[in-house]
């Protein structure tokens, strides 16, 4: 397949004719925002849904490729974070003319990296909390608080967002994990897409078995 007629994860607008649907990768401009080819978002400006994202704290937001992220999604990262190992929270420092020296970075409550898998599916108005580790495939239902770390394909929803259940059987899990098709050649993810949206998950087992073998 020629490269011209390939789909480039580095155009803005990716679908024809509609201005609010953007592959993310190409809009970043935040060093500390790393987004994987092809992972959208159903809007546009998706910096403006990162917010408490301050340089000196040195956390990152880490989505992987193929996810797809709703409108009104929200990520908060460390720097909404205030102080909770002392009687009040109130963050006095960042005020003018209280008596306060910044807190230095090790007693601030910070929790690390956001880091989204991939082919993740966040859907509508879903908030994602700091430092939160989302495996691959996991799908976030609409106006979900998701505050904790979510296992592989499993399907979460609610304030707090519970899993309500894993999407596959466990074998089909380990498959899919040792197949990364996300990683794969653009030309070999076209060839696959009748496979990735197969609903015969036992022939997809089988087909998934055969291709690794063969490598």
């Amino acid at each position: 397949m020629e490269n011209s007629i390939l789909p480039d994860p580095n155009v803005i607008f990716p679908v024809p004719n509609i201005k609010t649907v953007t592959y993310i990768k190409p809009t970043i401009k935040n060093k500390n925002i790393i987004v994987g080819d092809f992972t959208y978002f159903s809007d546009t400006d998706f910096e403006n849904h990162v917010t408490h994202f301050y340089d000196f704290y040195g956390d990152k937001l880490i989505i992987g490729k193929f996810c797809q992220i709703a409108s009104g999604v929200e990520f908060i990262m460390n720097g909404a974070n205030h102080q909770m190992n002392c009687v009040s929270t109130f963050p006095f420092y960042i005020f003018e003319k209280w008596n306060e020296d910044v807190p230095t970075i090790d007693k601030m409550p910070l929790k690390g990296d956001t880091v989204i898998g991939n082919d993740v599916w966040i859907g509508q108005k879903a908030t994602i909390l700091p430092g939160v580790k989302i495996g691959d495939g996991v799908i976030i239902g609409t106006n979900s608080i998701v505050g904790s770390n979510i296992e592989p394909y499993s399907i979460v929803a609610g304030n707090p967002a519970r899993i309500i259940r894993k999407r596959f059987d466990s074998e089909l899990i380990e498959l899919m994990l040792m197949f990364k098709w996300w990683d794969l050649p653009i030309e070999e993810i076209n060839a696959l897409i009748p496979l990735l949206h197969n609903s015969d998950l036992e022939y997809v087992k089988r087909k998934i078995k055969s291709i690794i073998a063969s490598e």
